[in-house]
């Protein structure tokens, strides 16, 4: 077997495979469209996250979603459009949103995570690696009974997982970051999820694999799959050509167009999220924190904090929806009244697009349809938490050794 691999997308998980593979002696080739510089493995909240054992597709979802649709700046939007893709993800989405399916998820969904933040901590460790890993878990701050009960309630199944999540009193939250006032009901402490700064991790990275030897070719657009039988033969941009070993698809909102080249339909459609930065040199702030009721993600990096939130499905546009940044700015005081950062101006608003699933598990596994083809995306918001693991799972998968855990629940042919 050729020990060859081209990854297409140089995102968090087309690097966390490169960089699993490398360790068991594959050359590698990684073709990205840009410049490495602008995905969304850059501007996102940097969570580590086993507390996400539920996927997007669940049954309150579907409710919550349409009372959202009305709300120029709610947390949660399905763009109207008679786009055909669109449509048929919509319908698998409501298909998928269902206790049942729910219930399925968690455990492989909790061991990818805990896979993931094991990796993270084991590459922390390593030489060239210091990327603000902080495991100090994420704080779930809720204002209302309502959402109270809810997060007291996910508390108890993540405790049932194994999973180390402690409800808090809005004094022992506030014990816990004295320096910051808050403006709270109560909060879950999930003390087994961790953060980092996504920039540091991504940077690290790319510097450590071209140094290794791996191959990145920037602005290297996917264009055309030449395919003879059941393996791919050839792989295109506009500029040149690989012959192709084993290829893996991991390029994020994009996979879908790449996975037509070879006659492939992967239901994923772009969950377009906004982000910002706020200057806070006193480093008030040592734990993040997700906002409940508003869907906000507030996480400390270095002397800044990042804002983050909104998820806008729809076809790829990068048209800044400045009602849905607004929405996030003026979520921060009402839970820490400090903290009134300016809406900002459109060069400082980050965006970029979550690959969403239709039933909220990522692609991960080979397809029938070729033997040398690998799909590894659809990872949502979780991109960067499961990273590492997917990488891992991908280098197994390739070398055909021990799986480090199952992963018939990700098959990337299951639609």
């Amino acid at each position: 077997m050729s020990n060859k691999v081209i990854i297409i997308g140089g995102g968090i998980i087309g690097l966390s495979s490169a960089y699993y593979l490398h360790q068991l002696g594959w050359d590698i080739t990684i073709l990205d469209k840009g410049q490495l510089d602008d995905n969304c493995s850059f501007g996102n909240a940097g969570m580590i996250v086993p507390s996400h054992f539920v996927p997007l597709a669940a049954p309150g979802m579907v409710q919550q979603g349409i009372r959202w649709m009305f709300d120029s700046k709610s947390p949660f939007y399905v763009r109207p459009s008679f786009n055909m893709d669109l449509i048929s993800w919509g319908l698998k989405f409501l298909k998928s949103a269902n206790k049942k399916h729910v219930e399925q998820s968690a455990i492989p969904l909790r061991d990818l995570s805990l896979l993931s933040k094991q990796l993270y901590l084991d590459l922390a460790k390593q030489d060239h690696f210091n990327f603000d890993l902080h495991d100090n878990g994420i704080l779930m701050l809720y204002k209302t009974a309502k959402t109270g009960e809810e997060e007291l309630h996910m508390a108890e199944k993540a405790r049932s997982l194994g999973l180390d999540a402690i409800p808090l009193t809005a004094a022992e939250c506030q014990t816990l970051q004295p320096n910051i006032k808050l403006d709270v009901l109560g909060a879950v402490h999930y003390r087994c999820d961790a953060h980092l700064t996504p920039g540091s991790l991504m940077a690290q990275l790319i510097k450590y694999l071209e140094t290794a030897g791996v191959k990145i070719h920037r602005d290297n657009e996917v264009i055309k799959i030449e395919k003879q039988g059941n393996k791919i033969t050839k792989v295109h941009s506009a500029t040149q050509e690989w012959d192709a070993g084993q290829v893996i698809i991991a390029g994020g909102s994009w996979s879908p167009e790449i996975a037509k080249l070879v006659g492939i339909n992967l239901p994923l459609m772009p969950g377009k999220g906004y982000s910002f930065m706020f200057d806070e040199p006193a480093k008030r702030m040592h734990i993040p924190s997700l906002l409940m009721e508003a869907r906000v993600s507030v996480t400390p990096m270095g002397d800044q904090i990042r804002f983050g939130g909104t998820m806008e499905i729809g076809p790829i546009n990068h048209k800044i929806n400045t009602n849905r940044v607004k929405g996030i700015a003026e979520s921060i005081p009402r839970y820490f009244p400090d903290f009134k950062p300016a809406l900002p101006p459109e060069e400082k608003t980050w965006h970029g697009f979550r690959p969403c699933s239709p039933d909220g598990l990522p692609y991960i596994g080979r397809v029938n349809k070729f033997s040398n083809l690998t799909i590894a995306t659809g990872h949502g918001m979780m991109g960067l938490s499961l990273g590492p693991a997917t990488g891992k799972l991908v280098s197994e998968l390739l070398s055909e050794t021990a799986m480090s855990m199952p992963v018939e629940a990700f098959a990337a042919g299951r639609y």
